[in-house]
């Protein structure tokens, strides 16, 4: 075919390019082209996946960008001259002008970004090898030139690119979108032929893949300007021709310049880029002593397997030199040695390390190497789950380090393997369901209540589609047949859907490659740094050396919690030597209280603890392998196996050994691999291709690995390469049925390695919470420092443990929480206005002599690192108290001591002995220094509202302490509960609720229909909410609706994805209004003898549900005599309706 599309945007042009590339090349196939070329917006994010993608179509993919120029040089930053930018498009021709092509599209990100990723001539010219340019679209430098008549200026620029690329590799670009500005320039273009002998090309500026695709990019670029399709100054493409135009289309609008469709071939002819996939490109690893790296790698596992095993026997040696072998000869020996490098460079340094994550704990070398700290002989972990000899993958090894010292360990890496061959890896945000839908509504200004309850309608699940939504929700598929504008809304929703929205920065992926990064991948400007413009997977394709360098909290936690432990107690633990079998701990995580102990915090997690009563290690990885959407589904099964392990029945008795450790129930992937090992005779690597092809649900394979699991499978000459279940004494029908479980489970099943490294952390952050509580504790909340919400969550937890927090005190408190005296002191980096600066001169002062009185503490501090502000929070914080407790005397000088401070301290001379130093006795006999005024301190309530406002909790007090008992009756829920669920649980969503709580803020807005209405922070004693306070509701309780009142809300619970719950309030009350309203006389129900009493008291439910209000309500059982109190969410409005319809279902004779 002749014509090939040169000037193409796919969707990673963000939220510019509205052509995902499968559609893309689908439809270049499909209009019958040979080739077709990618060239996003001074990026070359989707190259890779562009390739693969034609490839695989039987298109002939072309590397190109679209880079942006720069008005003058990449140096220029000026805004008035530099602001706007040229284009122009590049292709690469061949394997250096595509690694050119990346160095150029790098350092328009590194050296010349100012609003765009720029380049220049300069830097064009020395990577202009292997190139050809083309001269863009109307915003071409070129084009500028002649839309402004300059055709002087046109030409010249034309000269310099041509003189850059080369004759044959520069072409003056043609674009007829129908465009008033292409007609205008068209001869000049014409001109520039015939008087530079520079060929003509044709492209069109294609921005979407069909026509009628122009509608939905029109609201991709409302999304991406935050306007709407009605806003009349807003960004907009001219007409809807900018889409992937047949070539007898093409042909028809440049019949008077065939030579620019003809060159368009000729282009596509010269452009012959493959990629280079399954090559390793690991950086050098040099052995001490020029040992070879073999040696050096068995000298450590060697080293490791007698420190690890003490006397290792011959089983062990077997394993390790198993896996020695799998390492050395799929060439991963750099691999390993690099990270244990780096992870052996953190030990030395004191950085905690994490016990491993990931298929990396089932590798017994890993394990000898100190990579990873779980023993996989065991608990039964399966090397072929991380390295696979019938797979051929780069290993992946995620480590955890301590949150606050991990960025020594890049920079550590950054050393020795030079900055040009480290970077970060960039990461894409894409549209999901809900937030497509969002989006787009948004755009098309339809009304937000509008847009919620659609979005609302699409039920959560992390690989929700809107397709899927529509098939399984019926009142989403009636709104969407039956209201237009909600049809509209959904197909440009789905036509938006998975697209990329955003890129940013992998929260700890780092690339480490063996020559100069851009050899390999393009570079991108993050907000965190330098990136690879490649995803990590890319990363993986292409052979780099990918790691994660994890920042853990928990791992923090566990170092300061042992620092205080030793200084405390004098006692070291050691956590590599402890068995993980202690009855105290599995009784902790069993009655619920593991706030602060890894993946075992959240509400949902600890009902399951207190359901489950773990008592062993397995228990606890089974546990966080379960509580994942789809196994959780096995929870109860689990749950009663445990309970009654006499009741578990095995399809058949082979599957006793392999299924035994989680009661019956199939948890992991390493199960399946063992199922389909044992009883079908597969090798470990066949059963993890198993493995992978069923969690993929790759039917093609699925069957033909049913056929061999159950009746086996022979080689060419006749022997059995896999022996099969009948076999092996199985039946035919009882493998199908073990084949069918392992079918519908792997989907779900998770790795047993990553489950057991979670649950290392989860008992370690356990056992410290059982026996050092109160260190447990401190370390806890200073890893939360400055996050009040936390904080305050963690000292309510405090108070039920009784454990006393103390407020910051300068005599005694540091940088962080501390333990003080069986207490803990709050730390003074929580004080608001608190930087290091001021704690740090603090403690020099105190170390030297402990103030006695705030005379002495602004004499001796640093009066260079306190100001005004600082001294002031301290005060409201109460960190003077321990000197003086009557804030208010601190608070009438603190101002004028500082000042005078600060007016002295600019006095004195360099070199010179301050005045306080020189003589204290004239310095007290100074204005300033005078003594306190004699004034009352503050009330209580005025006082914790201080500290609250400094430490952002309270502490000494709480306004609320004097109805916790009361609220503790009257509320059906907590912020806790509400705030604190799993990630995505939605099923609190309408949920009626009563809470109580202070109002701490207060917002108003006007309606549109100019009605007022509020946003209320209410706190209880767990934490902060929002409640939505509508017009009609505001009208009515407005007067209740100002700061510090203790009020009770009713209302329903309102959850959205990425926000927290709020409560649309129905009904507001004083405490003492609640009161009086409780203690109304209940209606009294009694359910008849004849009646099913457990499934009349489930209808009953659901007709208070269809009543709420104020009334109690009691319900008799006649049949069993007991008697049930209705919680205060099914309180009732006593209407007429209500007591009839009450009366049709058990009779006026039972309601009184």
């Amino acid at each position: 075919m002749g014509f090939t599309h040169l000037h193409t945007h796919t969707e990673y042009s963000l939220l510019d390019g509205a052509a995902d590339i499968k559609s893309l090349v689908a439809r270049a196939k499909e209009l019958g082209m040979d080739s077709l070329a990618i060239t996003d917006h001074g990026v070359m994010f989707g190259v890779v996946d562009f390739y693969k993608e034609a490839k695989r179509q039987g298109v002939k993919p072309i590397i190109g960008c679209e880079v942006y120029t720069a008005a003058r040089t990449m140096a220029d930053k000026d805004p008035e001259k530099d602001k706007h930018q040229g284009h122009l498009v590049l292709l690469a021709k061949d394997w250096q002008g595509y690694q050119n092509l990346m160095k150029i599209v790098s350092a328009g990100f590194t050296e010349g970004f100012y609003y765009k990723p720029r380049v220049d001539k300069k830097l064009l010219s020395k990577y202009s090898a292997g190139i050809i340019a083309l001269s863009a679209c109307l915003a071409g430098d070129i084009q500028a030139k002649l839309l402004n008549d300059d055709y002087a200026g046109a030409k010249k620029e034309a000269l310099e690119l041509l003189d850059i690329f080369g004759r044959g590799n520069f072409y003056l670009e043609l674009q007829n979108q129908g465009l008033e500005e292409e007609y205008k320039i068209l001869p000049y273009m014409k001109q520039l032929r015939r008087e530079t002998d520079i060929p003509l090309v044709a492209t069109n500026d294609v921005h979407y893949v069909n026509r009628k695709d122009a509608a939905a990019h029109d609201i991709l670029l409302c999304i991406q300007t935050a306007k709407n399709v009605e806003d009349q100054d807003r960004m907009r493409f001219p007409n809807d021709q900018f889409y992937l135009k047949s070539e007898e289309e093409m042909e028809r609008l440049f019949a008077d310049t065939p030579e620019a469709i003809e060159n368009t071939e000729r282009i596509a002819d010269a452009c012959n880029v493959d990629f280079r996939f399954g090559e390793i490109h690991l950086p050098e690893f040099k052995g001490p002593d020029g040992i070879d790296n073999k040696s050096f790698l068995r000298e450590l596992c060697e080293a490791g397997i007698k420190e690890r095993y003490k006397s290792p026997g011959p089983e062990l040696r077997q394993r390790l030199e198993y896996e020695l072998g799998i390492i050395e000869s799929m060439g991963y020996v750099e691999y390993f040695l690099i990270v244990w490098d780096f992870i052996n460079f953190a030990r030395k340094k004191g950085i905690m390390v994490g016990p491993g994550r990931g298929s990396a704990a089932g590798s017994i070398a890993a394990y000898c190497l100190h990579i990873t700290d779980i023993d996989p002989i065991k608990y039964g972990l399966i090397f072929e789950r991380f390295l696979n000899p019938e797979r051929i993958s780069m290993p992946d090894i995620d480590i955890d380090f301590c949150f606050e010292r991990r960025g020594e360990v890049i920079d550590y890496v950054v050393e020795k393997y030079g900055a040009d061959k480290v970077a970060q890896i960039i990461t894409f945000g894409t549209m999901k369901a809900k937030q497509a839908v969002r989006d787009v509504g948004r755009a098309m200004n339809m009304s937000y209540a509008e847009v919620d309850a659609i979005a609302k309608k699409i039920p959560f699940d992390l690989k929700m589609t809107i397709d899927k939504a529509l098939a399984a929700s019926a009142e989403l598929r009636d709104e969407y047949e039956s209201n237009r504008q909600i049809r509209m809304l959904i197909d440009t929703a789905r036509a938006m859907e998975g697209k990329s929205r955003h890129a940013s920065t992998h929260a700890a992926g780092v690339v480490i490659t063996k020559k100069d990064i851009v050899e390999y991948v393009p570079l991108y400007l993050a907000e965190k740094g330098i990136a690879t413009q490649f995803t990590m997977g890319t990363i993986e394709e292409l052979g780099l050396l990918k790691m994660d360098f994890l920042g853990l909290r928990n791992l923090t936690v566990i170092r300061d919690a042992l620092e205080m432990i030793d200084a405390d107690h004098g006692i070291k633990i050691d956590f590599s030597d402890m068995e993980y079998d202690d009855p105290a701990v599995y009784e902790l995580i069993s009655s619920g209280n593991t706030l602060g102990v890894f993946q075992l915090e959240s509400s949902g997690m600890r009902q399951f603890m207190m359901n489950l009563r773990p008592d062993c290690f397995e228990d606890i990885v089974a546990g966080i392998s379960l509580f994942r959407p789809g196994p959780m589904a096995s929870i109860p099964d689990y749950i009663e196996n445990k309970k009654n392990p006499g009741g578990i029945r095995y399809i058949h008795k082979s599957l006793e050994p392999i299924l035994s450790v989680t009661y019956g129930c199939m948890v992991y992937q390493e199960q399946v691999m063992q199922i389909v090992r044992d009883l079908a005779g597969y090798t470990y690597g066949r059963s993890d291709l198993v493995r992978r092809a069923m969690s993929k649900k790759k039917r093609d394979v699925m069957e033909k690995e049913k056929q061999y699991f159950i009746y086996g499978k022979d080689d060419d000459k006749g022997r059995p390469e896999i022996k099969g279940c009948i076999r092996n004494g199985i039946s035919e029908r009882a493998a199908e049925a073990i084949f069918s479980q392992m079918e519908s489970f792997a989907e779900y099943a998770f790795n047993k390695s990553h489950g057991a490294a979670y649950a290392v952390l989860a008992y370690q952050t356990a056992y410290l919470k059982t026996h050092y509580p109160v260190e447990f504790m401190a370390a806890l909340m200073s890893s939360v420092i400055g996050d009040a919400a936390q904080i305050a969550r963690y000292i309510q937890n405090c108070k039920e443990m009784k454990i006393e927090v103390l407020p910051p005190d300068i005599l005694e408190s540091e940088k962080k929480f501390k333990v003080s005296g069986g207490k803990i002191r709050f730390g003074l980096l929580g004080v608001k206005n608190v930087g290091e600066g001021v704690v740090e001169a603090i403690t020099r002062m105190r170390e030297k002599k402990p103030p006695k009185d705030i005379f002495e503490f602004i004499q001796q501090i640093d009066i260079k690192e306190v100001n005004k502000k600082a001294l002031e929070s301290l005060i409201k914080a109460g960190a003077f108290d321990s000197i003086n407790e009557n804030r208010a005397q601190l608070m009438a000088v603190y101002e004028g001591l500082i000042e005078a401070a600060q007016s002295d301290s600019r006095r004195t001379i360099a070199g010179q002995l301050s005045m306080f130093e020189q003589n204290d006795d004239i310095m007290r006999r100074c204005s300033y220094m005078d003594s306190l005024p004699k004034i009352e301190n503050f009330s209580h309530q005025l006082l914790i509202a201080m500290e609250k406002e400094m430490l952002g909790v309270y502490v000494t007090g709480h306004p609320l302490d004097a109805y916790a008992e009361e609220i503790k009756a009257l509320k059906t829920t907590t912020t806790e509960e509400l705030t604190h669920s799993e990630e995505g649980d939605l099923s609190k969503d309408g949920m009626t609720v009563t809470m109580a709580g202070i109002i701490t803020g207060k917002r108003t807005l006007v309606t549109r229909k100019n009605n007022m209405m509020a946003f209320i922070q209410v706190e209880d004693l767990f934490g902060t909410i929002e409640a939505v306070v509508f017009p009609n509701i505001f009208e009515r309780y407005k007067e209740l609706l100002s700061e510090d009142k203790i009020v009770v809300i009713k209302g329903v619970v309102n959850c959205k994805e990425e926000e927290a719950p709020k409560i649309l309030a129905d009904k507001i009350f004083t405490i003492e209004e609640f009161r009086r309203a409780t203690k109304q006389e209940p209606i009294k129900l009694r359910i008849p003898a004849i009646m099913d009493e457990e499934a009349a008291l489930h209808d009953i439910k659901d007709i208070l549900c269809r009543y709420p209000g104020d009334r109690p309500v009691l319900i008799y059982g006649a049949k069993t005599g007991k008697c049930f109190r209705a919680d205060t969410k099914l309180w009732v409005d006593s209407s007429e309706d209500f007591f009839q319809e009450l009366e049709v279902f058990i009779g006026r004779e039972n309601i009184r």
